[in-house]
């Protein structure tokens, strides 16, 4: 992917009127444009920030069905996200894994409710199961989590589901659509609605953040895809528009792997606030959340509250031997849930799931609200099936249920660099050919000179923040080691980019800035 490349093609195609719009570039709206492109409509999709810049990044870094879910007996919810996991891992195996968990249990009733409960939930699975579920003894849960708390300890119940890396499967998803046709701009903002005479939307108008020139862009559907900020194109449709988005924070703590010691996730299903927390080991460290804090106000930076904080470090400690402390945070990473409310009474919590909502509006904007990453593909389908029945485009079939975003059987020196799909390859020749590319930036953190490089020339990065955040994961794996290399990337993208030393500083400065809200 090129920006100047995507931007010339828009500039070339200025008159042309496109068949979809997509507003925003999560999970939500990468999954949309995918969708529509492979079906063989024109699309164009704008994201006013970066790919997955906000919630699509900031994940628990789970593909499952939700066992908490099932708990409140959302069972279709249930089955049809263990339907979209199966197919999530088919198609990305190079950014998505199995994942063994592991119940403890502290009585003998929580031992055979969670056994009972965790066989529906393979049952549910069906012929996409990852493995059946099974009970095992406390030693055995000793052996496999050797730092869970013993006391008390009868058992566990051991489960999968799928692990996989959240931005980076967003510009897997942006890659694959611009490479079957599409445009997908980044920083490019929607300022405002176009509308026909019959007070129909017939475009949009944008902004590019990077140059500030201005575009008026046509098209037959608009689908408003932007997660929490879906309310602020509700209104640039109908300014008295109702709040459909709930927002609740969710927030997660990165702690060393030492915490955990095990290559099996913890999952503790009784916490105060009535949800599940995890401890994932993911990528050398442990990640362990979440949260569930409503709010009245979306930020684009959203901050972790200390009494979040401290609910973590606490239900975290009575369950490890090791309590860890706030000194032993690695990084603090904060998301906003777009919890999809009842337009008619927003401050109820009765209706608010994760369960999506589809809406089109009176002047034709299709909006999308909701969900959750595993069930991105199905949500998709629903949204461009939902404006094929409004007369909106012609039938397609969709076609993305065996889509591969990853295809390639190379083999690789450095098997970690799978992360980079097909392509991988290339990173490991650039390493051959000038062996100081290979040099890894930190001792803390795997990425070399070479990735920065090569990212740079093929997945639009514009900041040091979206190659340090979301390109690589140096950010949410170590946030002061990201700050370390911080200088370096920096100089290495002016290279690739033809930025000059005041754009370094620059950079680094506002990365500095940025951080401070991670630690």
């Amino acid at each position: 992917m090129n920006r100047n490349d995507l931007l010339n093609s828009l500039l070339e195609n200025n008159d042309r009127q496109w068949d979809i719009i997509v507003i925003g570039g999560g999970a939500t709206g990468l999954g949309i444009a995918l969708d529509a492109v492979t079906r063989g409509y024109r699309t164009i999709l704008f994201e006013q920030s970066d790919f997955s810049a906000g919630t699509s990044s900031r994940s628990t870094k789970l593909v499952h069905g939700g066992v908490r879910y099932l708990a409140q007996g959302d069972i279709l919810l249930v089955k049809e996200a263990l339907h979209e996991r199966g197919l999530m891992l088919n198609n990305a195996p190079h950014l998505t894994s199995d994942q063994e968990f592991i119940i403890p249990a502290y009585t003998w009733f929580d031992c055979m409710l969670y056994t009972v409960g965790l066989k529906f939930y393979d049952f549910l699975a069906g012929r996409l199961s990852m493995g059946r579920s099974y009970f095992i003894s406390g030693p055995e849960v000793k052996s496999r989590l050797p730092l869970i708390n013993p006391k008390g300890l009868k058992g566990g119940i051991v489960y999968h589901d799928g692990q996989f890396d959240d931005s980076r499967m967003a510009i897997a998803l942006a890659d694959a659509f611009v490479n079957r046709g599409g445009i997908a701009l980044n920083y490019f903002r929607v300022t405002g609605l176009l509308k026909d005479g019959n007070n129909r939307i017939s475009g949009v108008m944008t902004s590019d953040m990077i140059s500030g020139q201005e575009h008026l862009v046509r098209g037959r559907l608009v689908i408003n895809a932007t997660g929490v900020f879906a309310d602020e194109i509700h209104r640039m449709d109908d300014p008295m528009s109702k709040p459909t988005i709930r927002p609740s924070q969710g927030i997660h703590l990165v702690l060393d792997g030492s915490f955990l010691q095990s290559r099996s996730a913890l999952m503790i299903p009784k916490t105060d606030d009535g949800r599940v927390l995890f401890a994932i080991p993911w990528f050398g460290k442990v990640v362990t959340g979440t949260t569930d804090t409503p709010l009245d106000r979306i930020s684009r930076e959203p901050r972790a509250l200390d009494s979040e904080i401290d609910f973590i470090l606490g239900t975290a400690g009575r369950y490890l031997v090791r309590m860890p402390g706030r000194d032993d945070i690695l990084c603090i990473f904060a998301g906003l849930r777009p919890l999809a409310a009842d337009p008619a009474n927003p401050g109820s919590t009765r209706e608010i799931s994760r369960r999506h909502k589809i809406i089109i509006s009176r002047s034709g904007l299709l909006s999308i609200v909701g969900g959750k990453w595993t069930s991105y593909r199905r949500m998709a389908e629903e949204t461009i099936d939902r404006g094929i029945k409004a007369g909106m485009l012609p039938y397609r079939k969709c076609v993305t249920r065996n889509l591969k975003l990853y295809d390639n059987n190379q083999v690789l020196k450095a098997e970690r660099l799978k992360i980079y799909g097909n392509r991988a390859k290339e990173i490991e020749n650039m390493t051959d050919e000038d062996p100081e590319l290979g040099v890894r930036i930190s001792s803390k953190l795997p990425y070399t000179r070479a990735e920065i490089i090569w990212i740079c020339r093929n997945e639009m990065p514009l900041t040091l923040e979206d190659m340090l955040a979301r390109r690589t994961r140096a950010l949410i794996l170590d946030a002061r080691a990201s700050l370390e290399m911080a200088p370096e990337t920096a100089r290495l993208m002016a290279g690739e980019m033809g930025f000059d030393e005041k754009w370094v500083t620059e950079q680094t400065n506002a990365y500095g800035q940025l951080i401070e809200s991670y630690l």
